[in-house]
């Protein structure tokens, strides 16, 4: 069953403006973002990971240890763009940790499993 925030027309306009080289317009990159963050914590609720696409939201996600003090430990954090990619299964996690676009720190910091949220938008 998936989210019906994977869905969205935010995500379609984002990935529509991504595709023609341009930069989504910040409200509707907001949205994509947080629609996709919450289909992630949908697909794998839970509280010992953070991920965290500035400046447009953090989810806390994944079965676990549950963090409440502080810098969490298991910390995952991407630009919008890479976010949007991986989500939609159009980058690879090993590709973007390989280049530098994702930064995974503590023993569950690889989200790996969960993605893609969605092969291709509809």
């Amino acid at each position: 069953m998936s989210s019906p925030h994977i869905k969205s027309a935010a995500v379609a306009a984002a990935l529509s403006a991504l595709d023609e080289g341009r930069t989504p317009d910040r409200p509707v990159y907001r949205e994509a973002v947080r629609a996709l963050l919450t289909a992630l914590a949908e697909r794998a609720p839970g509280r010992s990971v953070e991920v965290r696409v500035p400046p447009y939201g953090a989810v806390q996600c994944l079965p676990g240890p549950r963090h409440t003090r502080g810098t969490p430990p298991n910390v995952v954090e991407m630009d919008p763009r890479t976010w949007l990619l991986l989500a939609t299964g159009r980058l690879q996690w090993v590709q973007a940790l390989a280049e530098g676009r994702v930064r995974a720190s503590g023993p569950r910091g690889d989200i790996s499993s969960y993605l893609p949220l969605l092969a291709e938008v509809e």
